[in-house]
């Protein structure tokens, strides 16, 4: 199966399971930028449940903006709360320790678009799984496609996947149970080697 997605920020169950699963991924690289998606979010369980991590961005008040062209807004000390949101949250997780080192860079060094540091946190997750995929990235943007499974609606975080997901063990289950489809970071850290099993195991309802 071919299929189209967005880039997003340490994509969540659901992106994965989609990728996983496809023999070609092509990602979008010529859509706008909306608020209110994962393009800029992505959402890990904390001590006190489902905690979102937003990249603060920089929006211009001219027309709508192309996704490739949105600045990251560095001023801010966004990549310092991220990573100690990460040790807060997975430091005592099983797999934790052995993805950190290939982790950290990552909210080391700066990056000036959105989009490049979607894309580089998506290599390095791949990497820590072990998961090798036929990706491509769109030349022009198509509002239908043909023979491509069309799963760029899964970028509105607003809009959860009705499928359930198998459960697993995450570090703060006993407190607030089960939370399905949170980033990917969820799922290595808890899962380690197994993770890409798991991924290849579950189903999207429209599939």
């Amino acid at each position: 199966m071919n299929i189209i997605i967005h880039p997003t920020y340490f994509p969540n169950i659901a992106h994965f399971v989609a990728m996983a699963k496809a023999e070609y991924v092509m990602f979008e690289m010529y859509d706008s930028f909306l608020k209110q998606t994962y393009r800029n979010r992505c959402y890990i369980y904390g001590a006190n449940g489902k905690l979102a991590l937003n990249i603060p961005v920089i929006h211009t008040q001219k027309n709508r903006q192309k996704y490739r062209d949105v600045k990251i807004f560095n001023d801010s000390k966004w990549q310092d709360l991220h990573w100690k949101s990460l040790l807060s949250a997975y430091r005592t997780s099983p797999f934790f320790e052995y993805y950190e080192d290939e982790l950290l860079p990552l909210f080391s060094k700066k990056s000036d678009y959105i989009l490049d540091f979607n894309l580089k946190c998506f290599e390095v997750v791949c990497d820590c799984l072990q998961l090798d995929l036929n990706i491509s990235k769109s030349e022009v943007y198509h509002k239908q496609t043909e023979n491509t499974k069309d799963y760029r609606d899964l970028v509105n975080a607003k809009k959860e996947p009705l499928q359930e997901f198998e459960t697993y063990t995450q570090v703060f289950g006993d407190k607030h149970g089960f939370i399905p489809n949170l980033s990917i970071l969820d799922l290595l850290f808890n899962e380690g080697p197994n993770a890409v099993n798991y991924l290849e195991s579950q189903s999207l309802i429209s599939e």
